[in-house]
This record gives C-alpha cells, sequence and structure tokens, in this order.
C-alpha cells in the first residue's frame, strides 16, 4: 500500500532520529576503550539496523537524507564535544521516550531493542554517576542554596527599606560566609560520614590473629552470624577460612581480595565504588557554586542598578540559574528535567517571597 504524506514524514522522522543516535554512539566509542566501546559500536550498530527498516519502507522516497530535529542535532553536538556522563544521561532519556510501542509500522523487536538500549545506557552511565555522586550532590546543594539563600537575603533588606548600598554589602557578606559555612559543613559531614562508614570495617589486626584461632570453638562464626548467616553457614565459613588462612598465613593481610577477607564487610559497603566521595572535594564544589549561586542576586547592585529595577534583574537571573541547575539535576539523575526545573523554580521563589514578606513587615514595625 502506498504510504501517505504523513506517513512519509514520520517515517523520515524516524530515521533521521536512527541515523543521529548512531552517530552519537560512534562519537561516544571513539572517546572510549574496552569493553565500553564494544557495547557503544554495537549500539550504533542496532541504530543502523532500525533506520534501515525505514529505508525500505520509504523506497526512494528515503533520498534526499532527512535532517534530524533540534533535539538530535543538540546531542550530537555534546557527543562530539564532550563525549561525557551527560551525554549518556541524555541518550539514557532519548530511548526511553521512543514511540515505537505505539506505532503498528515499527517492529516489536525494534520497540523491545529501545527499551533495552536504555537500560544499557543507564548502565555504561553508572560508573561516573557513582563517581560524581559526592561532588555533585555537594555542587547541585551549594548552587541551590547560594542561589535562594542570597536572593531571600537581599529581598529580605529590600523589604526593610535599606539603600542600595546597605543592600549590596549585605548580598557581599551572605555570599562569604554563606561559602565559608556551606564549606566547612560539607567537609564536616563527609568526614563525618567517612568515619562513621570505616569504623564498621574489620581491623586489620584482628584479621592477622584470626590463623590461631581454636577450630573447636571458633568465634569467627559469631562474626559471621552477626554479619546475617545463620549458625550452620557461619560455623562452615568460619571453619573454611581460618584454614585457608593458616594455609595462607604468611601473605600480607592488606593483599586479601575483599570478597574473600575473614571477617566479610557488610553487603551495602562492598560495591566498586564510592558513594561518600572525598570531604576536599565536596568541600570545594559547595564553596564554589555556593558563591556562584550567591553572587547571581548581587549583580545588578554591583553594576550600579537599584530600586524595583535591580530586584526584578536578580530575580530573573536567579529564575534562570534555578531553571537550568534543576534541569541538570534532573537530566544527569535521569528523571525528567522540565520537573525538576519547575520544582527547583518553585521553592527557590517561594523562600525568597516570604523572606522579602518578613523583611517588609520587619521594616515596618522598625520605621
Amino acid at each position: 500500500m502506498t504510504p501517505d504524506a504523513k506517513q512519509v514524514r514520520r517515517w523520515r522522522r524516524y530515521l533521521a532520529a536512527e541515523r543521529a543516535e548512531a552517530a552519537v554512539y560512534r562519537d561516544l566509542a571513539s572517546r572510549r576503550g574496552g569493553t565500553d566501546r564494544e557495547i557503544l559500536l554495537r549500539l550504533a550498530d542496532a541504530e543502523d539496523r532500525h533506520a534501515k527498516h525505514w529505508i525500505e519502507l520509504l523506497g526512494p522516497l528515503a533520498e534526499p537524507a532527512p535532517r534530524a530535529d533540534a533535539g538530535s542535532r543538540m546531542l550530537g553536538f555534546f557527543a562530539k564535544r564532550f563525549g561525557s556522563v551527560f551525554v549518556l544521561a541524555l541518550m539514557q532519556r532519548a530511548e526511553g521516550r521512543s514511540p515505537y510501542d505505539e506505532d503498528a509500522d515499527a517492529t516489536d523487536a525494534m520497540a523491545a531493542d529501545e527499551r533495552v538500549h536504555g537500560e544499557v545506557v543507564r548502565a555504561l552511565a553508572t560508573t561516573k554517576r557513582l563517581q560524581l555522586a559526592g561532588g555533585f550532590r555537594a555542587a547541585v546543594f551549594g548552587m541551590n542554596d547560594g542561589l535562594v539563600s542570597n536572593l531571600a537575603l537581599v529581598l529580605g533588606v529590600v523589604g526593610t527599606g535599606l539603600p542600595t548600598g546597605a543592600i549590596l554589602a549585605t548580598g557581599i557578606a551572605g555570599l562569604l560566609a554563606g561559602a565559608l559555612s556551606m564549606a566547612a559543613g560539607e567537609y564536616i559531614s563527609v568526614s563525618s560520614q567517612r568515619e562513621l562508614i570505616n569504623s564498621v570495617l574489620p581491623d586489620a589486626e584482628t584479621e592477622e590473629s584470626l590463623p590461631f584461632l581454636d577450630l573447636k570453638h571458633n568465634e569467627l562464626a559469631l562474626v559471621y552470624r552477626a554479619r546475617g548467616l545463620d549458625e550452620e553457614e557461619a560455623d562452615a565459613k568460619a571453619t573454611a577460612m581460618i584454614r585457608g588462612l593458616r594455609a595462607h598465613e604468611h601473605a600480607p593481610t592488606g593483599e586479601i581480595p575483599l570478597a574473600t577477607r575473614a571477617i566479610p564487610i557488610p553487603v551495602e559497603l562492598a560495591g566498586e565504588h564510592d558513594p561518600v566521595g572525598s570531604a576536599w572535594i565536596a568541600a570545594l564544589s559547595s564553596f564554589l557554586c555556593f558563591a556562584g549561586g550567591a553572587l547571581i542576586p548581587v549583580l545588578p547592585y554591583l553594576f550600579g542598578a537599584n530600586g524595583w529595577l535591580a530586584v526584578a534583574i536578580a530575580g530573573g537571573l536567579v529564575g534562570v540559574a534555578l531553571l537550568v541547575t534543576g534541569a541538570i539535576t534532573g537530566i544527569l539523575s535521569g528523571a525528567h528535567p522540565g520537573f525538576r526545573a519547575l520544582r527547583q523554580l518553585a521553592i527557590g521563589f517561594g523562600a525568597a517571597l516570604v523572606t522579602y514578606l518578613l523583611g517588609l513587615a520587619f521594616g515596618q514595625v522598625v520605621l
């Protein structure tokens, strides 16, 4: 049956998207090696296979080659220049929005491929996401707190009716105090979390004494039971472990692989990657992002604006920054960027409005 114009436009759109996604996967593969490179190239081949399906349906109507939409071209731009977890997150969302489930012209295999591709990309992005987790949390928290708290502070002072010079001084003081406080708080909180986690790790000196335990009264079994094994499993595992340690008792404790340590690591701490991150990285991320966010509401006053014009410019700049940071957070976490952006905007402006109203009331009382 000859396709109508609407079908042709849809098929050509699908063809352009498949070709663009294949190009993105190949660009990402060119910046990676080993297994990741092989997986990305396999994904590109799968997109080529899907593109071939639409070419066969279109026949001569597949030419001239269709132009990809703006979103696909943006993905290609990022892939050529960055090749980071950000691009993988965008690709994960693109694969998850595939229309093939509801399109009778796409095969069931193609629809299934797209769903699985999303999971493959999610897995490829997992390592980088976990590496970013500690510093990313501090950066997002710092940026959002800097934007909201300093805008709220500035608007609160505006509400009291103080002159422009006092507003500017207050904003700069809030920037410096907040950035230093956030950095110190992040360093202390991450260090404390690290110390708490380390407190449940096995003690190296204890492991060195394990080969000398009495097998008839094997108290290592109690450790296994405390970690969750039943009595029979704990006794068997402890006995086997001590015999193994006695056979290799001259090997340094530090060379015992994590998976075969005599005293087991809790399951939630035995992962390959560290989601806590470095205390110094968290502190630096928080300081820089808070300072950057807190500077935005002060910019109009630094350049000589005053009155409601300065308030409007500050509010507009902060609103854009809140939308951008919310959208980026949503993309990197695999969530809907629009919802995250609007949520961040609503919370930030809500806090600023409350502070302005309180400042207005306080100013009326004082004056």
